[in-house]
């Protein structure tokens, strides 16, 4: 009997990293891959990414939209509530074996809600990650103590995974998805990737993506004018916006990048989706990566390329020596990024090591997806470490 696997995308990044787990269950004829869409996927304003889950060869099972026209605490709060009686709805339908949810976001905390109701087991992935600057951090661990297997992306997440109370047989280090398509995607050319995003790219160039801190939603547009000001500083460098997650203050972000971008014309472009490839084959040719975005720490250091990391969005992650933290003042990045192009510095990335792994982590978590016998019961059983408490 072949084994269902369902697995749930909201964001164009999320699906970049899940893509290779796609396709490996997708390949194997004892699974059967399902699929649910969900979140900014199915919003226009962020460019109606679905298109290329459906364009990669990939059959999407369910669509469910959560997304209101409104980023406030309250419309995500609403969203969530949304998410929850779609997937279970979509759950009931589809019945599946066991229920692959990627990260922290909200969209992903509906989702293992709905399943765990349903007595779905869930298989998370990259767990055991600190985001202290964000309500994903929260997310995170809660969407853990609701799952029953675990992909974590490094050892320190697989000890905090075990310490939250998860069994070690379920709790599996294979390093960051993600990785798989650096090492599996040809990657475009200069000239090939200045055709396709239409766009030429100079002798200094940035590639700047920022999202809300969202436990410090008020900093917000103090944050985004002071990283504008920033690279106002760098007036040679060529600039290649990418967008915002749909989290609660995201359209100031992205209120000032449009003003910013349409005065700069010339050196400025905006990308709502740039897409895995173009997303990748830039990291080859920009010169620093700015703002606070995931991927600065775990997909860029693989191209020893520096990562200027703004504010708290990020804290607690494990960092590569090619990432420089900064405040998000004016003053501090403009230095960040100084650093990051000085020589010394440039010298220092030839020995840059990614601290999540090497890759080919895809294949190993589609052979414990099918391999593992989650029993007649998949009753969880918390799991206590030993430990002495130090004295008061």
């Amino acid at each position: 009997m072949e084994k269902k696997i369902c697995v749930i995308t909201g964001t164009r990044a999320e699906y970049g990293l899940l893509y290779w787990v796609l396709k490996e269950i997708q390949n194997d004829p004892s699974l059967t891959l399902q699929i649910i869409v969900t979140g900014t996927h199915l919003s226009p304003a962020f460019d109606n990414t679905y298109q290329i889950i459906e364009k990669d060869g990939f059959r999407i099972n369910k669509k469910i939209e959560i997304l209101l026209s409104s980023d406030t605490p309250i419309g995500i709060s609403k969203s969530i509530a949304l998410g929850v009686i779609g997937f279970a709805e979509a759950l009931d339908d589809l019945k599946p074996d066991i229920l692959v949810i990627l990260g922290d976001r909200f969209e992903m905390l509906a989702a293992a809600q709905a399943a765990l109701i349903a007595n779905v087991p869930i298989a998370h992935i990259h767990g055991g990650e600190t985001t202290e600057g964000a309500i994903d951090e929260a997310i995170r661990h809660s969407i853990t103590k609701m799952s029953y297997l675990h992909f974590v992306a490094a050892e320190p997440y697989h000890k905090r995974v075990i310490q939250l109370g998860e069994a070690p047989n379920r709790v599996f280090n294979f390093g960051a998805p993600g990785l798989d398509h650096i090492k599996n995607t040809p990657l475009l050319t200069r000239e090939e990737f200045e055709q396709a995003i239409n766009f030429n790219l100079s002798e200094l160039n940035f590639l700047v993506t920022l999202h809300p801190t969202t436990l410090k939603i008020h900093e917000t547009e103090d944050t985004i004018v002071a990283l504008l000001a920033a690279l106002d500083s760098f007036p040679d460098g060529n600039i290649i916006f990418t967008g915002y997650n749909a989290d609660p203050a995201g359209h100031i972000i992205g209120e000032h990048i449009d003003k910013y971008v349409r005065l700069h014309n010339t050196r400025c472009r905006f990308f709502k989706s740039l897409g895995q490839v173009r997303y990748l084959s830039a990291l080859q040719f920009v010169d620093v990566i700015i703002g606070n975005s995931s991927s600065g720490l775990s997909e860029v250091p693989v191209f020893r390329k520096p990562t200027v990391n703004i504010g708290d969005r990020q804290k607690g992650r494990l960092r590569a020596t090619s990432v420089i933290d900064c405040t998000n003042d004016k003053k501090s990045i403009i230095r960040s990024i100084k650093l990051a192009l000085s020589d010394g510095f440039q010298t220092k990335l030839k020995s840059t090591v990614t601290p999540y792994g090497m890759g080919n982590v895809s294949p190993r978590i589609k052979d414990t997806l099918k391999s593992f016998d989650f029993g007649a019961d998949p009753q969880k059983r918390f799991f206590d470490i030993s430990f002495d408490m130090p004295s008061a």
